[in-house]
This record gives structure tokens, C-alpha cells and sequence, in this order.
């Protein structure tokens, strides 16, 4: 219990900042938050863009176990840390895979699939 009073208080997705410390669940710093993604429509975390010794990494929202002011838990050990990691998404193709002609045609295939039943 020490680890979580060193932490902080428990904070809201919104209002964590950059910079802030990534520690697995055994205690390892793996890295700091370089930015935080939200689904804009639903404003729920979708991740963390995540500055490890190896480059930008992306840690998907359920893998998240608490965020304090000090400090982001994940919810794995330090070990397994690489199978829980992506690669980070760059900006260009976060902008164009929410563009307007690509939301209209991921909506047409998925469309299309539920009426012939592929």
C-alpha cells in the first residue's frame, strides 16, 4: 500500500499531465506520459502515448490500472511489458484515419457486412 499514498490521489484521465511517471504493477518505471488520447464522442480514455528508453509507445486504456497524480499503474508486471506495448501511431495517421471519407467508408463496409451477412 505505501507505493499507492507515494502516488498521490487518484486523478481523472483529463487532468493527468505530461510528464508524469508509467509504472508497471510491480513498481518499474517504464516510461512517462507523452500524451493522452481520448474518443472524442464518448470523452473515455482510449490510451496512453507513453516516452520509454526505446521510443514512443502507445498503452491501451484497459491496461491502465490507477492514475494518480504522481503516477500511471498498469495493470502487468515490468517482464511483460513489451506484449502490452504498441508502437505509437503517428499524428498524420491519427488525423486521417478519423477523417470524414474514412469514417463514411469504414460506416459503408460495416454497413455492407451486416446486410449480406459477411
Amino acid at each position: 500500500m505505501g507505493q499507492l499514498e507515494d502516488d498521490g490521489q487518484a486523478i481523472a484521465f483529463s487532468v493527468l499531465r505530461r510528464g508524469t511517471s508509467v509504472r508497471s504493477s510491480d513498481g518499474v518505471t517504464l516510461g512517462t506520459v507523452k500524451k493522452v488520447q481520448t474518443h472524442d464522442r464518448l470523452n473515455t480514455l482510449d490510451g496512453l502515448v507513453v516516452e520509454t528508453p526505446e521510443g514512443k509507445v502507445f498503452l491501451d486504456a484497459p491496461e491502465v490500472a490507477r492514475i494518480a497524480e504522481r503516477a500511471v499503474t498498469t495493470t502487468f508486471p515490468a517482464a511483460e511489458a513489451a506484449q502490452y506495448f504498441e508502437t505509437a501511431p503517428s499524428a498524420l495517421r491519427q488525423r486521417l484515419g478519423s477523417s470524414t471519407p474514412v469514417r463514411r467508408s469504414r460506416r459503408a463496409v460495416s454497413r455492407a457486412k451486416d446486410r449480406f451477412g459477411r
